[in-house]
């Protein structure tokens, strides 16, 4: 088993789309960014390439390179869930939390998670998404940019398989039995 976390901030600013969980959100501003600057999927790849101990979303998909400008950050988390699994890696769970003053993010929650899902190839219930405000503290606080943690479990694909404890328990199957 093993676990990760993220983190990713944006700069709101005029004349961008606002972007969050792969859902386009109603707003007067957008976050600023080489790719389509999706905060909370940034923080959740950051997250499950940590887990799987694969770096960060900088080394894989670097913002000096052109291919990725104006990229579509569900791709970019799909090509992730690809990675972790090539590594031997499941998604157990993801947790994650975006960090904002405006908009109110409740009603694209839902979206947000089965869009999460659908990209890494997990069940909804696997992902939890939340939103909050710092009261008005902090540049996030202020409007000046959102933020987004996230937390993962990873589980091995063999690590059912892996005698624990030193022996033989007699299970159906086993050669040792």
């Amino acid at each position: 088993m093993r676990i990760g976390m993220g983190y990713d901030v944006h700069r709101l600013v005029e004349g961008r789309k606002l972007i969050v969980g792969g859902v386009e959100i109603p707003h007067t501003l957008g976050l600023l960014g080489h790719s389509d600057a999706d905060v909370l999927l940034h923080a959740i790849s950051d997250a499950l390439l940590g887990a799987a101990g694969l770096g960060d979303i900088g080394k894989h998909f670097p913002d000096t390179d052109p291919k990725y400008a104006g990229a579509d950050s569900l791709k970019l988390l799909a090509e992730v869930g690809t990675m972790i699994q090539e590594k031997g890696y499941l998604v157990d769970n993801i947790d994650a939390t975006i960090i904002a003053q405006k908009p109110k993010f409740r009603p694209y929650i839902e979206e947000m998670e089965e869009n999460v899902a659908r990209a890494l190839e997990i069940s909804p219930e696997q992902v939890n998404i939340k939103a909050t405000t710092e009261e008005g503290l902090g540049f996030t606080g202020t409007e000046e940019g959102i933020a987004a943690q996230a937390v993962c479990m990873l589980s091995g694909i063999y690590e059912s398989s892996m005698a624990v404890g030193g022996g033989c328990s007699g299970c159906s199957g086993c050669a040792g039995r």
